[in-house]
């Protein structure tokens, strides 16, 4: 599997988590900047949500992929967009994906946040590793920044 086709499927324990972190977000809980992300699918056209991290750095709001390629980040390819759903608020939001030159920072600072959550994801790099060894993973790791509609 080449890292454009990196996809991880979530286990049975994540889809619990996953699942009890949806439940809470829809109800206005955000567990450090969960977010459901919905996103119409690009064969069905029907609504498909998934829990995100929200990451803010300096003003500029960005999703990252910590699985690869998955389902919602092809989704969110064809779309270019989609909603973040916080409780009974929801944001229209418009996304352009990064490219891997630009990632080491955003997997850093993502990595800082939420390692304890989604650090076995990440193929033994972490938040201190060189910017040349998050370089190295990039292509797996999508990276979309929120920018104006």
């Amino acid at each position: 599997m080449t890292d454009t086709q990196r996809n991880l499927r979530p286990g049975r324990a994540d889809r619990v988590f996953n699942s009890v972190v949806q439940w809470l977000t829809r109800r206005g809980v955000s567990v450090m900047g969960s977010r459901v992300l919905a996103v119409r699918g690009r064969s069905s056209g029907q609504w498909r949500t998934v829990p995100v991290n929200l990451l803010v750095i300096d003003g500029e709001r960005y999703l990252v992929a910590p699985r690869g390629h998955t389902q919602w980040v092809r989704n969110m390819r064809a779309a270019g967009g989609g909603e973040l759903r916080l409780g009974r608020t929801v944001e229209a939001i418009a996304v352009e994906e990064l490219p891997d030159a630009a990632k080491p920072a955003i997997l850093r600072e993502y990595l800082r946040k939420w390692a304890w959550e989604v650090g076995r994801f990440f193929e033994g790099v972490d938040k201190n590793s060189s910017d040349a060894a998050l370089l190295g993973i990039a292509p797996g790791f999508p990276v979309f920044r929120l920018v104006e509609r």
